[in-house]
């Protein structure tokens, strides 16, 4: 990739009138920020439909796109909803923060609203969606449905065991059963596709390229996994046999369980990973260069026993490494991907990644150990990697400087030549900017000087992630323009203000 930069920053962290960023006004004013800020790139998080928990990286679907995104004042110009309808609706009372409970009792109400006044006047350009999508809409579509027949229950709870294990019999019984719901939830993404391909064409049109995040595993209770059982290492009653995590190290002694499902890599092998390719073929709809989260996974990857307490139990297994990376790349030789390459680390992971050619990732909140030399400090990097000042995993820079060592803090000092003058937080930007890495990302808490009430996420937590949201007025010209200045000087503005 060529020398550039970017912001990070999710959809949900935009501001709107309805509880959380969507696909509208704001999110076409971020855009015009980026590009007035010298930006050619806008890393944003997963889009899917979130679960229990609200992660991003927990979704019902890898090809679907959040409901929670669809802007409804742009429903309201479409003539799909009135503005009526949007008045008295509690989304939740504090605009820098999500309340998703209050989104998910008042979204669907509103956007069934919608598909009723749209389905039949779209009908024509609907049914291109639903045959240009066929390979996972109708199955996404009938699983909402089913969740929502058997009270949300997860998909392995539910008491129909014939629909539970997918039987085509039972298949073609709730269909017909549930048509309604499930011509809802199509049409639910025939709205976000349509505002999201033309924020998309707006964001090519002033250079920006989005950079999506693609998690190297799925939810168990998603449409992937019930509808594809024959790709994961599941039994006869399609329960896993082994779910995904990573070992104890010095963050966590009990390591961290994610439960999720893992691949049956050897009957994915035998018919070409078809499964993998449709999956990137659908980040491609979405994305401009696709993040791959937790990419160590391909070399080996750390298996538990299902239903064991904690990641102690599990055991290291091997992973397709370029047998599927390969291919990967060289299918979808057009687009772009990051290896998101941290945590522990082998000379068969380094080997891997340098086999495959992607860039791999930097960041420099993990740099500044001064009793241990780290691969993170910019003089080691070469150009193709990716530098990040932290990720969404990772706390803001102004809240890691009250949460680092004092001897962390002293060795960034002395290698950063940080001051107070440029301030702690610009320092560590200016440290990423100007060093060799091919693209440097920021958060956008790192540029408004926020601390630990933005954090995005703390790993291994359940409760509190997810939530930080910008606020109106927070993106100023001046902030723009002291972030293209900087980006000037090191050789990574894009054309301020490109109009294509």
């Amino acid at each position: 990739m060529k020398r550039s930069c970017g912001i990070l920053l999710p959809i949900s962290s935009l501001p709107s009138p309805y509880g959380i960023g969507t696909l509208g006004k704001a999110a076409y004013d971020f855009i015009d920020f980026l590009s007035s800020a010298g930006q050619g790139l806008w890393q944003m998080l997963p889009v899917g439909p979130t679960s229990y928990g609200n992660s991003p990286y927990q979704s019902f679907s890898t090809y679907a796109g959040n409901p929670y995104y669809i802007d409804l004042d742009m429903l309201v110009d479409d003539g799909l909803l009135l503005s009526s309808e949007l008045e008295g609706i509690d989304w939740g009372s504090n605009s820098s923060s999500v309340d998703y409970g209050k989104i998910y009792a008042n979204r669907f109400e509103i956007l069934k609203k919608a598909a009723d006044r749209g389905f039949k006047r779209d009908s024509a350009e609907l049914g291109r969606f639903l045959s240009d999508n066929r390979s996972w809409l109708f199955d996404y579509a009938l699983f909402m449905a089913l969740k929502r027949h058997f009270g949300m229950k997860a998909w392995f709870e539910w008491p129909d065991e014939n629909i539970r294990l997918h039987q085509p019999k039972a298949v073609d019984e709730y269909a017909e059963l549930l048509h309604e719901d499930i011509t809802l939830f199509e049409y639910i993404q025939f709205l976000f596709y349509r505002q999201w391909n033309a924020l998309h064409g707006y964001a090519l049109k002033k250079g920006i390229k989005i950079i999506g995040d693609l998690p190297i595993y799925v939810a168990l209770d998603s449409a992937d996994v019930w509808s594809c059982p024959e790709c994961f290492l599941l039994d006869e009653n399609n329960v896993p046999v082994e779910v995904a995590g990573v070992p104890p190290d010095c963050f966590s002694k009990d390591g961290q369980l994610w439960g999720n499902p893992l691949y049956d890599y050897e009957a994915m092998r035998r018919d070409g990973y078809g499964w993998w390719i449709r999956r990137i073929d659908g980040a491609s709809k979405l994305y401009d260069i696709v993040r791959i989260d937790h990419f160590r996974g391909f070399e080996s990857f750390w298996a538990v026993p299902f239903g064991a307490k904690t990641a102690k139990e599990g055991h290291w297994v091997k992973g397709p490494s370029m047998d599927l990376v390969g291919r990967l790349t060289s299918w979808f030789s057009n687009l772009s991907f990051i290896a998101e390459d941290l945590g522990l680390l082998t000379p068969e992971v380094y080997e891997l990644l340098k086999e495959s050619g992607l860039p791999g990732m930097k960041v420099l909140e993990f740099a500044f150990d001064p009793n241990e030399p780290s691969n993170y400090l910019p003089h080691k990097y070469s150009p193709n990697c990716v530098c990040y000042v932290g990720t969404h995993d990772n706390a803001p820079v102004m809240a890691w400087l009250n949460e680092a060592s004092r001897d962390e803090l002293r060795f960034a000092e002395r290698y950063l030549g940080l001051n107070d003058t440029e301030g702690f937080g610009w320092g560590m930007i200016r440290g990423g900017m100007s060093s060799v890495a091919s693209v440097f990302i920021a958060q956008m808490q790192d540029y408004l000087g926020l601390g630990s009430e933005a954090r995005m996420n703390i790993p291994g937590t359940k409760s509190g992630n997810w939530q930080w949201r910008l606020t109106d007025g927070q993106l100023t010209s001046e902030l723009a323009a002291k972030i293209a200045g900087l980006s000037k000087m090191y050789g990574r503005c894009a054309n301020i203000g490109a109009d294509n």
